[in-house]
């Protein structure tokens, strides 16, 4: 039978609220089977809804199970800090004040409360590299441009299976109207330098037979920081924006510590708090 299970929805990386990327949470996913979740998750209709667990293993502070209205994801990043939040606000305690670790389908990753909001050390690649020519022929049909556009590309998966693509502006990005697509295509392109932000992000997905934007995308960031810097066309920290294109206001804050690790933040904020019957 189903029972009331607390609940929060949080806006993430933003502190404004209903300007970044929503994530659903269900803080207590006991006994919910993966069909139960994936239909909530589908009924939601958000890029992904979460689950929190507790963790299976003993340096994880919680698990979370994190789906898209059609397929569970292993990692995905505005998920990971919009459950951190919603755990440490319903009075989760961590075992180290200083550092939080979640468990999930990618392993343990360690979430920290920063100036900028909490942020996620990125998890390894799992497919990285350059496109196959013939590949990005077709990812230039799918985003309508023609693949001289393309400065650069490269696979940067790190749960979502994203093929990343490089433009030479931000204007010429947010003029990119794709086609119905099986690809998750992450763009990136630079600001010009009066801007406060580095980089404009856009994150495109399959939903549906058609092609649907992610609003901020934490796990495509992290995978085009750690390519963009290895590359050196970025150095950090820098700031990125994404959303534009739907009239939102994401910020995503990439720092690097001394060990070289790539850490992905930004605000978050409740917008609903209340219980849900599953």
């Amino acid at each position: 039978m189903p029972r009331s299970r607390p609940f929060r929805q949080v806006d993430v990386f933003t502190s404004t609220p209903y300007a970044g990327n929503p994530v659903a949470v269900v803080l207590d996913g006991a006994l919910l089977s993966a069909g139960a979740m994936q239909r909530f998750a589908s009924w939601t209709n958000l890029s992904e809804t979460t689950f929190v667990l507790p963790p299976t293993q003993s340096d994880a502070d919680y698990q979370v199970r994190i789906f898209t209205p059609s397929v569970e994801l292993p990692f995905a990043g505005h998920p990971t800090l919009g459950t951190c939040h919603a755990w440490i606000e319903a009075g989760g305690r961590p075992k180290d004040p200083d550092l939080i670790v979640q468990e999930c389908g990618a392993g343990l990753i360690p979430v920290r409360p920063t100036d900028d909001g909490l942020a996620f050390a990125a998890p390894p690649l799992t497919r990285s590299g350059p496109v196959d020519p013939d590949e990005l022929e077709q990812i230039a049909g799918d985003l309508r441009i023609e693949s001289d556009r393309i400065v650069d590309s490269n696979w940067t998966t790190n749960g979502p299976p994203w093929v990343s693509v490089l433009l030479d502006s931000a204007d010429e990005l947010l003029h990119v109207q794709p086609r119905p697509t099986h690809r998750y295509i992450g763009l990136v392109a630079p600001q010009p330098e009066a801007r406060d932000t580095a980089f404009e992000v856009r994150a495109f997905f399959p939903k549906n037979g058609t092609t649907a934007e992610d609003p901020v995308t934490g796990s495509l960031n992290a995978g085009l920081a750690m390519w963009l810097t290895t590359t050196g066309r970025a150095t950090t920290p820098y700031t990125a924006a994404q959303g534009t294109a739907l009239g939102r206001d994401g910020r995503i804050h990439v720092t690097q510590d001394d060990r070289g690790t790539i850490w992905v933040g930004g605000g978050t904020i409740t917008c609903f708090d209340g219980d849900v019957m599953l």
